[in-house]
């Protein structure tokens, strides 16, 4: 267990502010660690191999920077567009670039790009620049009107969260577990043991959401600028464009077309046949797809006598509600 100690001044508190649009290249990044972390396969298991089938092999060298799933520093910037973003991360000091990639490949030979990239290869960067380029138009594309309309979404309950709670109880609320006291921010989180302690120093903290990552809090720290806390927000399931196969049916592209239906049936606590009868499949496939809404949380199940009963969980009520609203 890893712990983050951030330390505020009172010119920190005055300068924490919300990031007032989304970025292409954080929300690309996060989707593409989402992409390999290879967790929630019920929920994200179907957008993973839909993206990996169609992701270009431009692409591939984007892999070759994150083989543990994190990010050298230098790929962390903001930026409106993708050009900003790009530009950005170009523009990046030759000392970060070198020393982000010596950290992900301190114990590893690094690909031969890779290597190029370190001594600031033109033909590298351009590798880069066309990996970027592509994924962008394969993930973040289809579905940035809907990044776009989250996040203002949230723009707004973040600003009503302050108005109400104040700051410090939204902040908290950001990172569950964690605490604000005496001006430090504190949370646990999973990782190597040990303390990482961050000081703003008077230059503030910004607030991004992203709507891919679903994990705990990410945070940028680099020297001379605004601290960064990148938090997970929406409703936690993948984004999938809104002119697609599944137009209003989002949960039936996550979750299967027989799987939500399942869920759906059970207004009422149901038996595994009554499910069979109303789907229209067997009761080996039902008990199936009931195992797997189980696994995620979605569903429970209790058995009285010779019957087996099952039920929606609270996470699966809010979840067909979410997806009835945006429907």
């Amino acid at each position: 267990m890893c712990v983050i100690r951030i330390y505020f001044t009172a010119d920190d508190f005055a300068r924490v502010r919300f990031a007032p649009r989304p970025s292409p290249v954080p929300e690309l990044h996060a989707a593409l660690m989402m992409l390999g972390a290879r967790h929630e396969e019920l929920l994200f298991g179907r957008w993973r191999n839909s993206l990996l089938r169609r992701l270009p092999s431009v692409v591939e060298p984007l892999a070759d920077l994150v083989p543990d799933g994190i990010a050298p520093a230098f790929l962390d910037v903001l930026g409106d567009t993708l050009d900003e973003g790009v530009a950005l991360i170009r523009g990046a000091r030759p000392e970060s670039v070198r020393a982000g990639i010596e950290q992900v490949y301190a114990r590893r030979p690094a690909p031969p790009w890779v290597r190029a990239l370190h001594g600031g290869s033109a033909g590298a960067w351009r590798t880069l620049g066309r990996a970027q380029r592509a994924a962008h138009e394969t993930v973040i594309a289809p579905v940035w009107p809907l990044v776009q309309d989250l996040h203002r979404t949230e723009f707004t309950r973040h600003a009503l969260a302050v108005a109400e709670h104040g700051l410090g109880a939204t902040l908290t609320d950001l990172a569950p577990g964690s605490r604000l006291r005496d001006g430090v921010w504190e949370w646990p989180r999973p990782g190597v043991g040990g303390v990482r302690e961050i000081h703003l120093g008077g230059r503030g903290m910004i607030l991004r959401p992203t709507f891919h990552w679903r994990r705990d809090p990410l945070v940028q720290h680099l020297p001379d600028c605004p601290t960064v806390l990148t938090y997970p927000a929406g409703r936690g399931l993948p984004l999938v464009p809104e002119s697609g196969g599944e137009a209003g049916e989002p949960l039936a592209g996550v979750l299967g077309r027989t799987r939500l239906a399942l869920l759906r049936l059970l207004d009422e606590a149901r038996t595994t046949t009554g499910l069979a009868r109303r789907i229209g499949v067997s009761n080996a496939t039902t008990s199936a797809h009931a195992s797997a809404l189980r696994a995620a949380g979605l569903l429970t199940t209790t058995r009285t006598g010779r019957s087996v009963h099952h039920a929606r969980t609270p996470l699966a009520e809010l979840l067909l509600a979410g997806g009835t609203a945006d429907g």
